[in-house]
């Protein structure tokens, strides 16, 4: 009994002294702690939407990528079809246009779309799905592009195929944008692929 108690003692102290790594003087450099992971999709923040309305997502840029966030927009009950297009691509605009929230500044979000922009309809002469906003595309960072082209592409504002037409407040050639894996893996320096639109 004496005898398994005194080897009971240097197990004992091992445990009391800690984990059992010894200290060192050689300096160690392992990078900073890891931290939470940034540019992961999101649920709605709630200081972003509100209660009720139709959810959306818009992308913004994290890194050097867009990512699709969630969000929701308000629209009218009851409004026609061309209507409703026009006014989910000026609510989704506008979201654009906002400032990330909190969470997704620290989470490393921002956004290139600048505020004040609107989009209306298309004029007589064009295409029925024609989106023209306050701005002309062409003028736009190839970020900023990027940002409005994805984001209505994945929208009720798009066309069947997922194409958006574009156009500006002056008489510049309409033209038709896609979103395509290489524009959101790199939008700042590829602007959306897009074709000429001929004809109403």
């Amino acid at each position: 009994m004496r005898v398994r108690r005194l080897l009971a003692l240097p197990v004992l102290a091992a445990l009391l002294t800690g984990c059992g790594i010894r200290a060192t003087e050689v300096p160690t450099d392992f990078g900073p702690a890891p931290s939470r992971v940034a540019c992961s999709a999101s649920s709605p923040d709630v200081s972003t939407q509100s209660s009720r309305g139709l959810p959306v997502q818009v992308f913004l840029l994290c890194g050097s990528s867009l990512v699709a966030v969630d969000r929701t927009v308000s629209v009218e009950d009851g409004t026609a079809d061309s209507l409703r297009r026009v006014q989910v691509a000026q609510e989704l605009l506008n979201q654009l246009a906002a400032a990330p929230s909190a969470g997704e500044q620290e989470a490393g979000y921002t956004t290139t779309v600048r505020d004040g922009m609107t989009v209306s309809g298309p004029r007589p002469d064009d295409p029925d799905d024609t989106l023209r906003l306050s701005f002309p595309p062409d003028a736009l960072t190839d970020s900023a592009l990027a940002q409005i082209v994805c984001t209505f592409s994945d929208s009720a504002a798009a066309e069947g195929d997922g194409s958006v037409i574009l156009g500006g407040p002056d008489k510049a050639t309409l033209r038709s944008y896609e979103c395509t894996d290489e524009v959101r893996t790199d939008p700042s320096s590829r602007k959306p692929p897009s074709s000429e639109v001929t004809g109403g």
